[in-house]
């Protein structure tokens, strides 16, 4: 395995057409070269630098921002011109490779604990320009888009690159290290390195009609305010644009054993949206433990997150791990008074992986806290099939209740952690593993179409219980029947483990209908675990079992 990529290229629609304000690539190829190589980069220079100057200083806030966001969504949609779209065709990913940045020319470079920003180079992948400023004391400056910012090869026509008035994005780094830990690039998304400094999932600030029978909207920044703080914190104001929506976006980010951001925005929508989804999160999910069977790589575990973790408004603790599945999924979760929700990565422990290039384990969990009542609404995840490590296949965010129409605004806040855990500590028993086998019982004949669901989950809450004390699993299923149900300590660990049988014999050949199963562990009439929602489907069972014949 190579070096680890710092951004994955996002979103993969295969059942829609990406607009042009999208992009669509790998993240190993074009972005891990990227870092690898140090192209890409733009550093501008403070005004007091030896740099170019920035532009003239211009009154700027939030609440001024949020008038320009309105103002816009006001008036018909004005798509953004591409200057010089030939060119940028032509800056493919070889001639990117070939780009490099003088750094020099960074922005707030040596100031103290102020973070250093570099932006990005346009090019094939990263068309629509982004326009970046500098804030300080209520004034802002424009960092002006200039060639002479970068290295460029005689013979590279990036050279030829004369009319565009902004950059592809921006990075932010670590003022003694000059390591990256956050980064903006494509549509609305960013990525910061989380509490272990590695990358992984991505986030974005809105999400419209994400896997509905039609073309998927990807709103994009375009612009960007970035005000530094002498602690080290950075603020990144961002205005919002897309045919059918118009945004003002605050994202305060700040870094201790993590990194956790306060978002908070406003949203004006011009035409109706089937499903609008906010505070989107972007994972991959390739193969776990619940589906090794569909994974022919020879790691035991691939995935960037491995399961959606959601707390309800009335108390429930939910855990939904992530499939990879033969079709494209959307499930929604009903939860009104949503408590938070997030992708998260539990299994730490690298011999689950083996992978010495990406570390998976070191993946950061997202989660995201409403800072008010969001009222009605679920939780939606969106699941896409996919055969290897480099697309991002899983989406979820928060799908409010009323519909989304034209004419309608949204003021939304929410904090982002992105840690190694759910930042609020579990009450209950959690679920840590679940596999999949042939059913019936070791030394029996097997019955035909029955696979064994095990699960693991810690022994939070059931330190004292032991066999015979009366703790049970409470399992349902929306297809076939469940039996041979036990949940017990496990020997010599800390740990417990619940294991059932699901008989799905009845279902037709080649009817490939999901399997709902519910689980929880419970003592009398109280709950001793978080619930488990598992999704199976048939043809992934059959396979299984074939494959164990």
């Amino acid at each position: 395995m190579g070096p680890a990529p710092f951004f994955r290229n996002v979103p993969l629609t295969p059942f829609a057409e990406l607009p042009v304000t999208s992009f669509q690539t790998d993240r190993r190829s074009l972005l891990g070269a990227l870092l690898a190589s140090g192209g890409f980069f733009l550093l501008p220079r403070i005004a007091q630098a030896a740099g170019p100057a920035l532009g003239e200083a211009q009154p700027f806030s939030f609440e001024l921002l949020k008038e320009m966001a309105r103002t816009i969504a006001a008036r018909p949609y004005q798509p953004a011109e591409i200057p010089d779209a030939a060119v940028l065709d032509r800056i493919d990913y070889d001639r990117h490779n070939q780009i490099r940045f003088r750094k020099d020319q960074t922005l707030w470079l040596d100031q103290g604990a102020r973070t250093p920003v570099q932006p990005f180079f346009p090019g094939t992948y990263f068309r629509q320009p982004v326009r970046l400023y500098a804030v300080e004391g209520g004034m802002a400056r424009e960092m002006a888009f200039d060639l002479n910012l970068f290295e460029i090869p005689e013979d590279n026509p990036a050279r030829e690159l004369t009319h565009t008035k902004g950059f592809a994005g921006f990075r932010v780094m670590d003022a003694k290290t000059h390591l990256d830990w956050m980064a903006f690039l494509g549509a609305s998304y960013w990525r910061t390195s989380g509490y272990s400094g590695q990358f992984g999932l991505s986030v974005r600030g809105l999400a419209m009609d994400t896997a509905i029978n039609g073309p998927e909207e990807f709103p994009m920044f375009t612009r960007f305010w970035l005000e530094p703080s002498d602690t080290g914190d950075i603020t990144a104001y961002a205005l919002m644009e897309s045919p059918r929506a118009t945004g003002a976006y605050r994202i305060v980010s700040h870094r201790d054993n993590g990194i956790v951001q306060d978002v908070t925005a406003s949203i004006w929508l011009r035409g109706d949206v089937e499903r609008l989804g906010i505070a989107p999160l972007t994972s991959m999910f390739w193969y776990g433990k619940n589906n090794r069977h569909t994974g022919g790589d020879w790691r035991p575990e691939i995935h960037d997150s491995d399961g959606l973790e959601i707390h309800s408004g009335t108390g429930e603790k939910i855990w939904r791990p992530l499939n990879n599945p033969p079709r494209t999924m959307v499930n929604t979760f009903g939860t009104p008074g949503v408590q938070g929700f997030g992708l998260m990565q539990r299994e730490r422990n690298f011999e689950e992986y083996q992978d010495d290039g990406v570390f998976y384990e070191k993946r950061a969990s997202v989660w995201v806290q409403p800072q008010a009542n969001w009222g009605e609404g679920s939780v939606t995840l969106v699941e896409l099939r996919t055969d290897d490590e480099i697309h991002d296949n899983i989406v979820a965010f928060w799908q409010p209740g009323p519909a989304a129409k034209a004419g309608t605004s949204h003021d939304i806040a929410y904090r982002l952690s992105w840690l190694e855990d759910c930042p609020v500590p579990p009450v209950v028993a959690r679920f840590t593993a679940t596999r999949l086998g042939i059913g019936g019982v070791p030394g029996q004949p097997r019955p035909h179409g029955v696979v064994k669901v095990v699960c693991d989950l810690e022994n939070r809450g059931l330190e004292d219980l032991g066999r015979g004390d009366g703790v049970d699993l409470d399992v349902s299923t929306s297809i076939g029947s469940i039996g041979n149900v036990s949940v017990y300590p496990v020997v010599g660990t800390d740990r417990w483990r619940a294991m059932f049988d699901l008989d799905f014999s009845a279902l037709p050949e080649g009817d490939d209908t999901p399997i709902d199963l519910r689980a929880f562990v419970r003592l009398k009439d109280a709950a001793k675990s978080e619930t488990l929602l598992l999704q199976l489907f048939p043809s992934q069972l059959r396979r299984l079992l074939d494959q164990r014949a």
